[in-house]
């Protein structure tokens, strides 16, 4: 099975940009698409053909089945012949790894436009020779690309789990409950406090299920399943707007599988039957 490949060394990474790499465009837009049905990483010739004028050199992502790919951020007043996904669209309606390849082209680009001074001393930083981090002259500060860690937790009762609608989401999806870890916390720790903060309930029975990349800007989701161990639902208006006990042969509209959580909640369905 193919898998992406991510560099080890970036020193020569303008050498490895060739006629047979793909480019990915980043702008606060999204990610650029000639073709307004699907998806594709742009061709060399595609890329040249489009007169960017000056912009920052391109960024070397990797190498995926035997091809390397390259992203490159634009300002949003260019003005281009052809679509703008958003990496949302894209979750649903393209490979996984070709969404892996937008997810990291965004986190990249955002990183590299946001460190362009030093956070310390605000000098101007440089590229590190080897490695993907900005480094400052001045006073030596390296900046690399911020990942925020995050736990997502699916509660079961039995044949029932425990979903939730949050306030802030712009679809109508029960999903599990989640949570940013703090700093000094350890994410089995964020698991039980995210539940107990959003819904007044216990969990034991903690299990590490998997993770996933989510580009919505930069976090690594950390799964788990947890057991209910106690207590009365109760959420907390400004998070969540309502949370229930479903039973895994009457669930509510819930997440797509291609997100951790909609994956979660098929792995209890099929636990139960």
């Amino acid at each position: 099975m193919n898998e992406f490949q991510t560099p080890k060394d970036l020193q020569a990474a303008e050498a490895e940009l060739s006629a047979d790499s793909g480019l990915v465009l980043v702008s606060d837009k999204g990610v650029f698409g000639l073709d307004g049905e699907h998806w594709q990483a742009l061709t060399q010739a595609q890329w040249l053909g489009l007169e960017l004028g000056q912009c920052e050199p391109p960024h070397l992502l990797g190498h995926y089945a035997g091809r390397s790919y390259f992203c490159q951020y634009i300002e949003p007043e260019h003005k281009l012949d052809g679509h703008w996904f958003g990496l949302r669209e894209l979750l649903q309606n393209n490979p996984s790894w070709e969404f892996e390849l937008v997810s990291r082209a965004s986190q990249v680009c955002h990183w590299d436009r946001n460190h362009r001074f030093c956070g310390h001393c605000g000098s101007p930083t440089e590229y590190h020779s080897r490695v993907r981090a900005r480094a400052c002259p001045s006073c030596g500060l390296h900046s690399y690309p911020r990942i925020s860690p995050c736990v997502i937790v699916l509660v079961r009762n039995g044949e029932h789990c425990l979903l939730a609608r949050h306030n802030r989401s712009g679809r109508p999806f029960f999903t599990c409950l989640a949570g940013f870890v703090e700093a000094g916390e350890s994410a089995e720790q964020c698991a039980r406090r995210e539940v107990r903060e959003e819904v007044g309930v216990e969990i034991v029975g903690l299990q590490y299920w998997g993770s996933q990349a989510w580009p919505f800007p930069g976090q690594l989701m950390l799964a788990f399943m947890a057991d209910y161990a106690g207590g009365e639902i109760c959420p907390e208006p400004e998070e969540i707007a309502e949370a229930h006990w479903y039973h895994y042969r009457d669930l509510p509209l819930v997440p797509p599988s291609e997100t951790i959580s909609g994956q979660l909640i098929e792995a209890f369905i099929k636990s139960c039957e």
